[in-house]
């Protein structure tokens, strides 16, 4: 053995030799790799039997009683009651709200949670339970498992939820996948700069407005869905029912 081979060891000889001074496994990027692909693993296999589903985001802050919450659970069940199984991100507020409308349906409930710094428990009116310990894998799962996605108003995890689907649609990642917004003055604002600014500058196609539709009504919303599943040449352009209150939104004639 000459003396340059040995001063220099495979990482193979490195790892079978442990030596105290080596990084833990658990604490390396191999092992981080592999918890990412249990998770995506786990989450395939867990929610193989959904069925259609519908994935409800909003804010985790809304409580029970309060308008937002409780039209939440309107929605829910009447998606459940047309069929469909109801994900959320397992938590309170609107999540919790999208649970409970598919369980007073007599729905599949499932809650895919986030471990963060503080605690944010599954709520009580979930049959499928999953904890992640990444928010991309979630997302993944949020978006794989799901027909189509109805989004309450929330903040910053909403927001990214909500564009990651949008850009999945765009590039063409995503096809017949319905996207409401819910409740046409809040999401007013976001539209109206969508309108105002990126699309007058040329950032987005004008066909790139019409990926998502807006509205006030529950029946109105599961209505779209209904009809983007059953229309298999859908594109994302709005039905009917959402096009007046579109129109009010974006300023269209």
């Amino acid at each position: 053995m000459s003396d340059e081979h040995s001063t220099w060891l495979t990482e193979d000889e490195k790892f079978l030799a442990g030596e105290e001074d080596a990084l833990p496994f658990q604490k390396t990027v191999t092992w981080q790799v592999m918890r990412v692909m249990g998770e995506l693993v786990e989450g395939l296999d867990r929610l193989a039997d959904v069925g259609s589903a519908v994935t409800i985001f909003g804010s985790a802050r809304v409580k029970p009683g309060e308008a937002q919450y409780e039209t939440a659970v309107t929605t829910a069940r009447l998606l459940g009651e047309a069929g469909f199984s109801i994900i959320t991100g397992g938590g309170p507020g609107i999540m919790e709200a999208g649970n409970k409308g598919a369980r007073e349906a007599g729905a599949l409930s499932v809650g895919l949670n986030i471990q963060l710094p503080f605690e944010q428990h599954v709520n009580p009116y979930v049959d499928i339970s999953m904890e992640f310990r990444h928010f991309f894998t979630r997302k993944v799962m949020l978006i794989r498992a799901a027909r189509g996605f109805v989004i309450f108003p929330g903040g910053f995890g909403t927001l990214d939820e909500t564009f990651e689907a949008l850009t999945l649609i765009q590039t063409g990642k995503l096809k017949n996948f319905p996207v409401v917004l819910f409740d046409s003055a809040y999401w007013g604002g976001l539209l109206g700069w969508l309108r105002d600014t990126m699309l007058a500058e040329g950032k987005i196609s004008p066909g790139d407005l019409e990926l998502l539709i807006v509205t006030d009504s529950p029946q109105a919303a599961v209505d779209f869905i209904v009809r983007c599943q059953e229309d298999a040449n859908w594109r994302g352009r709005p039905e009917a029912e959402a096009v007046e209150v579109a129109r009010e939104v974006y300023g269209a004639g």
